[in-house]
Formats: structure tokens, C-alpha cells, sequence
């Protein structure tokens, strides 16, 4: 007997649903499904994975009626029992029934969907399926149209509604609940309803097929293989959205913009991520990309912060694009359809071209030395509206976009930390290097000066310095050269004074000249001097830059 009760221990705990047998004409083999079987089920079974149980009541062949209404008690008491088959061993009566409800009871179980106690769907139900109307619901109005309805019934099913069928749908939500249908769409309350009538009449299969289809597991979660498709990044590559992202994130911040203002303001931003476990973007977001006066992020901001998680991120930005449900908006297999992976670095510098959209600028410099405020001018940020910035939101990272003989490009600019002596691999990876130092301080070149010799003396990244804080008064430098003779000797542009200190946003020449340098290594410094080269590149930096501002205001108005 021992070894027997351990048996049923073992294979209980592997099985993936439990056929509980009793004889139909025997009132003891009744009893002992609750007095013994489902107690020592249940003893050695996880509570927060319970194996779906299925009652089958044999001999039906040797009886006239049913044990039903002795049974349907014990089903309403136990909620991991599924269903009851009666069926016949001898006559083979409803033997194939019997094992269609237990694989359905595995393929489609009831006990995360729904609580037979409470007559309702339990909240991780409730939850994934309102995550899944969010994504459904195209134009954020709180509806279901027609259309989109029949977007995602052809997502889920692979066919469309007809017209009638649509109209009986939303028939049946009107007869069972007031506000279940509002200006002849579907609202989530009805959205819900329905999926609880599907519960209710055995239909579990459909809703697990909407919910394995927008990514959930068993258990409610989104599977590791729909968040994190197997993506592969060669060495020397980057990564960044392709177009189709980008159109896909211009229709999820339109979706959201409910003001038109091209800004996503606070409440905005919360309703956008509602389909997100979690808040993705902290508060030094807003100092990493442009934000409008208010604070909020811009539509050109929204764009740049997707493009930086991107390149730096790319796993984190596959998840987040996962809960947006981009696989499902865009019908493609896997959200790893929306990332481009760049050439070789060293193809590029071979081939003397590149088709790469975004470029990293290390920036580097002693303690003090005007680093952060040389990020946050590229945002159009002067010295006033910088010292409104709390130190607990500071960002060491800011993107946003030049334009270099018409094209458009994003530059990254990441502030190191002065820590000479450990600056890591990920510190001296980049595509243009800035040597930020302060002209009024006599002790700050002095860094930048060693800071190129031990790690940029021999490289083939072009360097930068940058004489921040201009408007003070220029010291002499405690260093055995001055900055330009610095530069003279080891074949640098001349340093590039700079300031933050403007009434009005800082001139942006310095950036469209970083991003050229990022785009063109392998040109000579003589080219780079050129005032021919860097007349041609600021105006078309600032031709573009008008526009694309007029394209965007026309954007706007058909919007």
C-alpha cells in the first residue's frame, strides 16, 4: 500500500491532468473521490500549479440513470476539477469524449482563466485581456469599431467577421449589460463580458487563443520567446529601428497624443505604458531628450529615446516593443523584424561609406569641466534652464538629431565619468570623441591632454576638443603646450570654444560638425578643415532642418 500511495505521489506530480475513475453504480466509489482521492491529489501537488482533474464516472452501461446530481456538488466545491464524463469501458460508450475534455483540460485549462467560486475571471485574466483591447483598440477612443474588431478577430482566427455575425456579437453584449456597447463598438467592459460568456459555456478554447496569440504562457505571463526573440549581434555592429519601426512608433505616439500638441504630457506618457508591466522611462528620460517648455517629451524626443534604447539595449528594446504587441500591428513573426543591424565598422571605414543612422560621441573631461551642460545644450537647454535640472534626474546621456548634407542622423552623446586611470572598453567605444575642457580653470586640460595620449593618441577615432564656458575669461593652462599648440602637433582641429551661457538655445554647429567627423573617419584633417566642407554641411544642416520642420507642421494638420 505504501508503495502504491507513492506511485500515485510521483506520477501526480508529472502528470499534466489526473483522470479521478469512480463506478457509477456504487455510492462508496463516489465517496471516496472527495474522502480520499482528491485530498491525496492535492497533498502532494503545488497549490499555485494545481493539475486539472477530470471525473469519470464508469459502468454507465450497468445503470439507467445519471450520478450527475450527486456529482455537479463536488465540481461546484473543488475547483480544479474540470469536467465529469460518464462512460462505458465494456461498450467503449464516450471513451474518445473522455479523452477530448482531458487534453482540452490541459490545452485549454480553466483555472487561470476563471474562478467557479466567484462566477467572474480572475484579475491576471482580466488584466492580460484588457492589455490585449488596449493594443486592439487602434485609435485609443475606449472602443472597438468594426474595423478594428475585425482586425483582431482575423489576428486570432485568421478570418474575418461578417457584417452580420459582427452585429449578433454586439447583439448579445447589448441584451446582457447597458454600457457593454458604446456608438455601435465594442467597449472593454463588453470585451470582457464576452470572454466570460466564452468561459462559461465551455468555450475556453477561445480565449486561450487570443491569449497565446498576443504572447501569454499557462500561467498569464508573457513567454521569454515573445518578449526575447532569438536575435544575434555579429562584433563591430550596431543596432537601430528600421523604417517600418518607426512608422509603428509614430502611429503608437499619434495614438496617444490625445491633444495634438506634439508633446506627450505626463498622463499622456502613464496611458501609454498601461500595457507595460512596469514604468519604462524614469524621470531622466526628460534630460535625455528634447522635451517642450512644459518638460514634456516631444514627438522628436518620444523618437530619440526609442532610437538610444535601441542602440544600446537592443533586448530591452524587443521587450518593450513586445508589450506594445508590434508582431501583432505589423503581422510579422517576431518584433526582431523591426531592427536593422548595421555594417561591420571596419567595412565602412574600408568602403569609405556607411548607411548607419545614429552615432555615439563619447565625451570626456576633468570633474567641473562643462561635460553635462555640453549634452544638455544639444538638447536646446542654455545655462538658465539647465540649473533648473535636479541632480537626482541627471542624465549622462543625450540624442537627438543633426542633419549632414541633408541627411539625417542621430548623434549620441554619453558623458564618462573622469575616472582616468579605469576607463573601460565601453568608455573608449565610440565614433567621435569630445575633449571637454573648462578655458577659465588652468588645471582642466591637463586631463583631456593625457586622456589622448594613452587612449587616443593611435586610434582612428577622430577627436574633438572643446573649449567649454567661453563667456568666462581664458586662463593659461598649467600644461607643458597651450591647447593649440596641443592640437598643432598632433594634427587636431583647433579647439572649439564653446558656450551654454545664451539667452537664447546654443548653436548647434558644433554637433552637425561631431556627426560629420562620426560619418567621415577616414577623411583627412585637411578636408575636415575645409570651410568649404563645413559651409556645405551647415547649410545643409539648416536647409533640412526647415524642412523637416515645414514637412512636420504639414504632418500636423492632416493629423
Amino acid at each position: 500500500m505504501v508503495l502504491f500511495t507513492s506511485l500515485i505521489f510521483s506520477l501526480s506530480a508529472q502528470a499534466n491532468v489526473i483522470c479521478i475513475v469512480y463506478s457509477v453504480n456504487n455510492k462508496k466509489s463516489i465517496e471516496k473521490v472527495t474522502s480520499h482521492w482528491i485530498p491525496l491529489i492535492s497533498e502532494r501537488t503545488d497549490k499555485d500549479s494545481r493539475v486539472p482533474l477530470i471525473l469519470v464516472g464508469n459502468k454507465s452501461d450497468l445503470v439507467e440513470h445519471s450520478s450527475m446530481e450527486t456529482i455537479l456538488p463536488i465540481m461546484n466545491q473543488y475547483s480544479e476539477i474540470e469536467t465529469c464524463v460518464e462512460c462505458s469501458a465494456k461498450n467503449l460508450k464516450n471513451i474518445s469524449e473522455l479523452f477530448y475534455y482531458a487534453q482540452k483540460a490541459v490545452l485549454h485549462p480553466t483555472g487561470p482563466l476563471y474562478s467557479p467560486e466567484e462566477k467572474e475571471m480572475k484579475p491576471s485574466c482580466i488584466k492580460a485581456l484588457t492589455r490585449i483591447f488596449k493594443i486592439s483598440d487602434l485609435d485609443n477612443d475606449g472602443i472597438l469599431n468594426d474595423n478594428e474588431l475585425n482586425f483582431f478577430q482575423r489576428t486570432c482566427f485568421n478570418i474575418p467577421l461578417a457584417p452580420q455575425a459582427l452585429e449578433d456579437v454586439k447583439n448579445v453584449v447589448r441584451k446582457n449589460m447597458s454600457d457593454g456597447v458604446k456608438d455601435n463598438g465594442l467597449t472593454l467592459k463588453g470585451f470582457l463580458f464576452l470572454h466570460t460568456l466564452f468561459i462559461q459555456r465551455g468555450r475556453h478554447e477561445t480565449t486561450w487563443t487570443v491569449l497565446r496569440r498576443f504572447g501569454y504562457d499557462d500561467d498569464l505571463e508573457l513567454t521569454q520567446e515573445y518578449l526575447f526573440p532569438l536575435f544575434k549581434i555579429p562584433p563591430d555592429c550596431t543596432t537601430e529601428l528600421n523604417h517600418n519601426a518607426y512608422l509603428f512608433l509614430q502611429s503608437v505616439f499619434d495614438k496617444y497624443d490625445k491633444d495634438r500638441d506634439c508633446a506627450l504630457s505626463p498622463d499622456e506618457l502613464k496611458d501609454l505604458f498601461k500595457v507595460f508591466p512596469y514604468m519604462p522611462w524614469g524621470p531622466d528620460v526628460n534630460n535625455t531628450v528634447c522635451t517642450n517648455e512644459q518638460g514634456w517629451i516631444t514627438y522628436q524626443g518620444y523618437l530619440s529615446q526609442w532610437t538610444l534604447t535601441t542602440y544600446l539595449d537592443v533586448q530591452r528594446c524587443l521587450e518593450y516593443l513586445g508589450y506594445l504587441g508590434y508582431s501583432i500591428i505589423q503581422e510579422q513573426e517576431s518584433q526582431a523584424a523591426a531592427i536593422t543591424i548595421t555594417r561591420n565598422k571596419r567595412i565602412d571605414l574600408q568602403k569609405k561609406q556607411t548607411q548607419r543612422g545614429v552615432f555615439r560621441c563619447n565625451v570626456l573631461g576633468a570633474r567641473g569641466s562643462g561635460k553635462s551642460g555640453f549634452l544638455q545644450a544639444f538638447l536646446g537647454r542654455n545655462l538658465a534652464r539647465q540649473k533648473r535640472i535636479r541632480e537626482d534626474r541627471k542624465s549622462y546621456y543625450a540624442i537627438s538629431t543633426t542633419y549632414v548634407y541633408g541627411q539625417e542622423k542621430y548623434l549620441l552623446l554619453h558623458e564618462v565619468l573622469p575616472d582616468f586611470e579605469f576607463l573601460s572598453e565601453a568608455d573608449l567605444a565610440c565614433d567621435v570623441v569630445c575633449l571637454v575642457y573648462d578655458i577659465s580653470n588652468p588645471r582642466s586640460f591637463e586631463y583631456c591632454a593625457k586622456v589622448y595620449k594613452k587612449h587616443f593618441l593611435d586610434s582612428k577615432t577622430p577627436c574633438v576638443i572643446i573649449a567649454a564656458k567661453s563667456d568666462l575669461h581664458e586662463a593659461r593652462q598649467y600644461y607643458s603646450l597651450s591647447p593649440l599648440d596641443f592640437c598643432r602637433k598632433h594634427k587636431l582641429h583647433p579647439p572649439q570654444l564653446f558656450t551654454c551661457n545664451t539667452d537664447e538655445a546654443p548653436s548647434k554647429d558644433i554637433y552637425t560638425k561631431l556627426t560629420t567627423m562620426a560619418m567621415y573617419p577616414h577623411m583627412t584633417q585637411a578636408d575636415l578643415k575645409s570651410s568649404t566642407f563645413w559651409l556645405r554641411a551647415s547649410v545643409g544642416a539648416t536647409v533640412f532642418a526647415v524642412l523637416g520642420f515645414a514637412m512636420y507642421k504639414a504632418l500636423l494638420k492632416q493629423r
